[in-house]
């Protein structure tokens, strides 16, 4: 059905084509609507394009210079999608399909309806050796094969090239789904970072790959021969696949592509095997080996990036188009929307490669334990296997006031810290020799809160921070949204070699030090005593000061690192009644 083309396209777009030049102006050059708008979903970057229908259409950079072609009405319009398609053999729901010719030019796609949420049938022997496996998502799958595409190295896997994932308007009932809850529901916890529908269809589009099946291509050999053919290649292709990290649970030949030849044999590579290529990957997934190598490599990418965040100047050329430099209490942060939740971000240092791991799906859920029984702190593992706090800003709130030594009008006169301010105490206290923990990310929410309502009773702070403005004119602190401050959980490696052991020091507080007996009431007093000299030294005064302001840290070996004189470090872990200009 292809003719000769009358207007070349352009050759697929490379993501690393957006360093020179703006997303929107990227798109714009390679023919998109003024609408398209870039989104990264999974890592994945796409150009997100309302559909003529009503629906969404996400196109990958494979898939930009075909965007003609896959605009729903070119393909997917019912006459011409019912009259054009062809449905491949298999369990699922996928067709060849020809498009409309566009400037004389008809392409061939693969068009699937994913069945993420759906029952997976598969025989006895997988089901009891893959009890957890479930069908990718879309963005999952998508994710997954890009990721495979790009690794390097020997035997290369080739597959057809994803191209874009369309999402119908039409919401099904349930039943016409024949998704379960349960399916969706852990597909959603674990990809929190993406919206997943139960109710609407996701169409993956992928370019025809020339060739046929591992089954069709060898029919005419005879039985014993043919299986012995067909079990090899299986075999060699599952090898390869291992070799770069990955597996697919239900491997059969018919995913497997060859190309016959004229004189009836089979292209083979320069050595003996089949030349190949794959698709169907529903079931694609990382071994668990590679995954532990990505897990250790973006944590120490993080490290690295962590430890040069303020080495770099910021300088707004240099980001991405939805995250811009700003410099709030003179702390400078990267600043963007979390657009999963309609929240904002706020990211301290210069390097915007940072921002990803601090957008609330990266930490908000994943598993940990509260720290304090007073207050909303959270410890937490985030999906990056990175150590976070995470603590609800009680600014606004009334504090308590009624503590030992008296001081309570000076608590209730001063209130509690914003997030911006507790930020640029610590920092400042760290640039004056003070240890602290490391201040991250503060984390406002898209949706308003009721809090303002319930114990917002000291509007002090919401009207001294009136004069710091959003891009959009707002206050940069407002009453009926919850801010949370996302801190490093104290464990010694911030500043060490990425390749150091995360658990290398435990963080323990001086009163849960001093309950397990690894220090003494006498040198509790002693250190508290000691650093209210230091903090007035530089200026400051923690207004509620307790020892589980501070953490000491701890070897494996059960001893505390010591300062030169001798005594155990200490290092502040709560700024919230910290008071400025104390001298």
């Amino acid at each position: 059905m292809e003719t000769k083309n009358s207007r070349v396209p352009a050759g697929p777009a490379r993501e690393g084509d957006l360093r020179k030049e703006s997303i929107s102006a990227f798109l714009e050059r390679r023919g998109l609507p003024e609408h398209a708008t870039p989104v990264k979903l999974l890592g994945v970057n796409y150009a997100h394009v309302p559909t003529s229908d009503g629906g969404d259409l996400y196109v990958t950079w494979h898939g930009i210079h075909l965007f003609d072609h896959l605009r729903v009405e070119n393909w997917y319009e019912r006459k011409w999608f019912e009259a054009n398609r062809f449905r491949l053999a298999g369990t699922s729901t996928v067709y060849r399909l020809a498009t409309k010719p566009v400037n004389g030019r008809s392409i061939d796609l693969v068009v699937k309806y994913c069945r993420v949420g759906e029952d997976v049938p598969l025989d006895t022997m997988s089901a009891n050796r893959f009890s957890n496996v479930a069908f990718n998502s879309p963005y999952e799958e998508f994710a997954l094969v890009m990721e495979m595409r790009r690794r390097g190295g020997r035997p290369r896997v080739l597959t057809h090239r994803p191209l874009a994932i369309y999402v119908p308007a039409k919401r099904l009932e349930l039943w016409q789904t024949g998704r379960k809850e349960y399916h969706m529901a852990g597909k959603k916890a674990k990809f929190r970072d993406v919206e997943l529908d139960i109710f609407r269809q996701y169409v993956l589009i992928y370019q025809w790959v020339k060739g046929i099946s591992a089954d069709e291509a060898f029919l005419e050999i005879a039985g014993e021969e043919r299986r012995r053919i067909l079990e090899n290649l299986t075999e060699s292709v599952r090898r390869d696949l291992e070799k770069h990290g990955y597996m697919v649970v239900d491997h059969k030949p018919a995913h497997i592509i060859v190309r016959p030849r004229k004189n009836g044999t089979v292209l083979r590579k320069r050595g003996s095997d089949f030349a190949y290529a794959l698709v169907d990957f529903e079931l694609l997934t990382r071994t668990a080996d590679h995954q532990r190598h990505l897990d250790l490599s973006r944590r120490a990418t993080y490290l690295r990036h962590q430890r040069a965040r303020f080495s770099t100047p910021a300088r707004s050329e240099t980001f991405p188009e939805h995250l811009k430099p700003v410099t709030i209490l003179d702390v400078d942060y990267v600043f963007g929307h979390a657009e999963s939740t309609h929240g904002r971000l706020w990211v301290v240092g210069h390097d915007p490669e940072l921002f990803d791991y601090f957008i609330p799906e990266r930490w908000r859920h994943t598993p940990g334990k509260k720290l304090s029984e007073t207050s909303e702190t959270h410890y937490t593992l985030s999906k990056d296997n990175i150590n976070l706090v995470w603590k609800l800003s009680r600014v606004g709130e009334q504090p308590d006031s009624d503590l030992p030594g008296g001081g309570g009008w000076d608590i209730l006169g001063h209130g509690f810290n914003t997030p911006f301010e507790e930020f640029s105490i610590a920092l400042d206290m760290a640039r004056k020799g003070i240890h602290t923990v490391y201040p991250r990310a503060i984390y406002m929410s898209g949706l308003e809160s009721s809090r303002s309502s319930l114990y917002v009773v000291d509007l002090q702070r919401f009207e001294s921070h009136q004069r710091i403005v959003m891009e959009d004119g707002q206050p940069i602190f407002l009453p009926d949204h919850n801010y949370l401050t996302i801190w490093g959980y104290w464990n010694g490696v911030a500043e060490m070699p990425e390749e150091r052991d995360e658990d290398h020091l435990q963080p323990i507080d001086l009163g849960r030090a001093c309950e397990r007996g690894l220090i003494t009431h006498s040198l509790v007093n002693r250190l508290l005593e000691r650093m209210v000299a230091q903090l007035w030294a530089v200026g400051y005064r923690d207004l509620a000061l307790k020892p589980s302001h501070f953490l000491l840290s701890l070897r494996h070996d059960k001893t505390l690192i010591l300062d030169p004189d001798g005594l155990p470090t200490l290092r502040i872990c709560n700024f919230e009644l910290v008071q400025t200009g104390v001298r």
